[in-house]
């Protein structure tokens, strides 16, 4: 049975997640920025929404995954408060300065996530060996490494994949991210045999509210989308991807 984990930002994105018969949800905050923690009200309302496993992502900023004293003191109470709140489990990624696991930090993770589950997010994707990577996050009792094989686009290298999702059998799961969609998800699951994929399905939407906003004011980095634009998880294009490949 191969299962359909949806990234979501919201307790609504978590709904419509269901609706197209997701079976897990990842929840985050900031999306566009790679995903961040989210609020303790989001955790609280998506658990009372949605009978499905709830998994509550703890980044505390973007722009790489080492972090300072007084951050990992947050991640962690952030972990503690998020499975206090029902989560089924927490995603983390800590790295060392020079880009290696960072061992004390993520077993600390892991050991407050308990009989909870812990999951390595796609920090793994910039590891240099992600072989010795496997073997580490094994050894501290993570559940699941999520990944899209080191590449922007997990099918960039189904090869590597492959031999990503064989090295770890027995060892952790793997659950296979990065440009999964509707016309290529039936291909990476078959080419790699992965069991779980990770993906966003949105859609476009539109706040109305800055319709008068003069021009040159902004309220988001001009890298990201348009003011007035925002992305939601659309149930219809989850249901296409898990009648494909169920």
């Amino acid at each position: 049975m191969i299962k359909i984990e949806i990234c979501c930002a919201s307790a609504a994105d978590a709904l419509a997640a269901k609706k197209g018969e997701a079976d897990r949800i990842e929840l985050n905050s900031a999306i566009e920025l790679g995903g961040l923690t989210p609020s303790l009200a989001q955790i609280e309302m998506t658990k009372k929404l949605v009978e499905l496993p709830v998994l509550v992502m703890i980044r505390p900023r973007s722009y790489g995954f080492c972090y300072s004293k007084l951050e990992f003191k947050m991640m962690q109470r952030d972990a503690s408060l998020a499975l206090a709140a029902g989560a089924d489990g927490i995603v983390f990624g800590i790295l060392t300065p020079d880009g290696q696991i960072d061992l004390s930090r993520n077993k600390i993770m892991a050991d407050i996530a308990g009989e909870k589950e812990a999951v390595f997010h796609r920090a793994f994707d910039v590891v240099a060996n992600p072989w010795q990577a496997i073997d580490q996050l094994a050894s501290l009792n993570i559940d699941r490494i999520l990944t899209s094989a080191q590449q922007p686009k997990v099918n960039n290298n189904l090869s590597l994949a492959k031999k990503i999702v064989d090295y770890a059998a027995g060892k952790l799961e793997i659950v296979l991210a990065g440009g999964i969609r509707s016309h290529n998800a039936a291909e990476i699951i078959q080419s790699t045999g992965c069991s779980q994929i990770h993906l966003t399905a949105f859609s476009s939407n539109y706040d109305a509210s800055l319709q008068h906003k003069p021009e040159g004011l902004n309220f988001n980095s001009k890298k990201l989308l348009a003011e007035s634009e925002y992305g939601a998880i659309d149930p219809e294009k989850v249901k296409v991807i898990s009648e494909l490949i169920k």
